[in-house]
């Protein structure tokens, strides 16, 4: 199972960036992609989570109302879609996948991991 993680950058407060995580040696679609983060001196951090079969998304409190996952299953591929970017989300954003189904707010449920994709908010 391979993750591929792409759609980083740099944008000013205020704006937008899509993040996709595309899937592939997986059979099922019975399985959550996460979406963590880590800044600089901080901790890994789940943001948020979708399951592939039924599009059941959860996020973290800081980001909702501001972030929206989608998935498109035919493509095995999963969306984050960020807006309203505030500098506190520069970080460097994986994306991971549950085989179990279930997804997790814990790093270690997931088991398989993309490279990470940097976002920086700044102006």
């Amino acid at each position: 199972v391979q993750l591929q993680a792409l759609g980083g950058g740099s944008v000013r407060p205020g704006g937008s960036l899509r993040l996709s995580c595309a899937v592939s040696g997986f059979e099922s679609d019975r399985y959550c992609v996460g979406w963590f983060r880590q800044a600089p001196g901080k901790e890994r951090e789940w943001v948020s989570q979708i399951s592939m079969d039924d599009g059941r998304t959860a996020y973290t409190d800081s980001v909702k109302g501001r972030f929206s996952m989608s998935r498109d299953s035919a493509k095995n591929t999963a969306y984050l879609e960020m807006n309203d970017l505030r500098p506190e989300d520069t970080a460097l954003y994986y994306c991971a996948a549950d085989t179990r189904g279930y997804g997790s707010w814990s790093a270690s449920d997931y088991d398989y991991w993309g490279q990470g994709t940097l976002v920086t908010v700044s102006s």
